[in-house]
C-alpha cells in the first residue's frame, strides 16, 4: 500500500506521469479498491474523530483524466461517461431497486438497499443502511452501518481541495426527508435530522435545550434531534434571519434504533 501511495503522490505532482501505464495501473487499483471497500477515502480513528486519507482524494481526481468516454448500456437505458457503473450486488448481498445507479468505486455493503437514488465514486455506504427515494450520496460521502437517508436527502461530494474531509455520517443515524448535508458536515452516531434541515461545514448547528445556547459549527453531536432554524444577523440593509440547525433534544434510550422522525420530534414536544 505504501508503494500505491508514492505512486500517486508522484504523479499528482508531476501529471506527464498519467501518460505511464504503471501510474494508470496504480491508480485503477486505488479505485478497484474502493469499490470493494478495502480502503476508504476517510476512516474513523476513534471516538467521533476521522481521518481523511487524502491521496486516495488524489487518485479519484486522476482517474477521470486517465478515462475515456464509453456507451453503457442497460437493457433499453444508455449512458455515455468515464466511470461505470457498479455491478453484481446479488453477490454483494445488496438490495436494488429500479432505478438505483452507483458509481464504480464506490462502496455498498452487505446489506444496504437502494431505493431509486445515487451513489457517487469514493463514497461508502456500510451494512443496513437505507438509502432512500431520490437521495443522493455524493462522491466520498461516508455513510455508516443501519443509517436511514429519507427521500430526496442530498448529502454532498466532496473532492476538492483533497484535504477537505467529506460529508460523514456515523452509524444510527436517521436523515429526515429532503435534508441537506454538504462541505463535510459531521453527523453524529444515532442524532435524528429533521426534515428540511440544511447542514454545511460552516453551518451553526445551537443547542437550545439548556439555559443558554451552545454552538457547534458543522458537526452535530450523538444522538441529537435536529430541526431546522434561523437566527438574527445584522446587515448593512438591516437585521435579517439566517438559517440554522437547532438541537432540541436527545434521543432517548427507550426509542427503538429504527424510530421514525415523527417519533423522535414528538418525544421533543415539536409539532408533526
Amino acid at each position: 500500500m505504501n508503494e500505491l501511495q508514492s505512486t500517486i503522490e508522484r504523479a499528482w505532482e508531476d501529471r506527464s506521469l498519467l501518460s505511464q501505464t504503471a501510474t494508470q495501473d496504480a491508480i485503477r487499483q486505488v479505485v478497484q479498491l474502493l469499490d470493494l471497500g478495502q480502503i476508504r477515502v476517510a476512516e474513523p480513528t476513534g471516538g467521533e474523530k476521522w481521518k481523511v486519507n487524502e491521496w486516495v482524494k488524489k487518485a479519484v481526481l486522476m482517474y477521470f483524466p486517465i478515462q475515456q468516454m464509453e456507451t453503457i448500456e442497460f437493457g433499453p437505458f444508455e449512458f455515455h461517461d468515464k466511470i461505470p457503473l457498479k455491478t453484481g450486488f446479488a453477490a454483494l448481498g445488496v438490495r436494488v431497486v429500479p432505478h438505483a445507479l452507483a458509481r464504480y468505486g464506490s462502496f455498498i455493503a452487505k446489506g444496504a438497499i437502494l431505493m431509486p437514488s445515487y451513489t457517487n465514486i469514493g463514497a461508502y455506504v456500510d451494512e443496513g443502511t437505507m438509502v432512500d427515494t431520490w437521495a443522493t450520496v455524493g462522491s466520498c460521502a461516508q455513510v455508516g452501518k443501519n443509517v436511514h437517508l429519507s427521500g430526496g436527502v442530498g448529502l454532498g461530494g466532496v473532492l476538492e481541495p483533497v484535504q477537505a474531509a467529506p460529508v460523514i455520517v456515523e452509524d444510527g443515524a436517521f436523515i429526515g426527508s429532503r435534508s441537506i448535508l454538504v462541505e463535510g458536515c459531521h453527523i453524529g452516531k444515532e442524532a435524528v435530522i429533521g426534515a428540511n434541515v440544511c447542514i454545511t461545514g460552516s453551518s451553526k448547528i445551537i443547542d437550545v435545550t439548556g439555559p443558554e445556547p451552545v454552538e457547534y459549527k458543522g458537526y452535530v453531536p450523538t444522538r441529537s434531534v435536529v430541526i431546522p432554524g434561523s437566527y438574527t444577523k445584522k446587515f448593512p440593509a438591516g437585521d435579517f434571519q439566517v438559517p440554522c440547525a437547532l438541537i432540541i433534544g436527545k434521543r432517548k434510550e427507550s426509542t427503538d434504533l429504527k424510530t421514525s422522525l415523527n417519533d423522535a420530534l414528538r418525544e421533543n414536544a415539536v409539532a408533526v
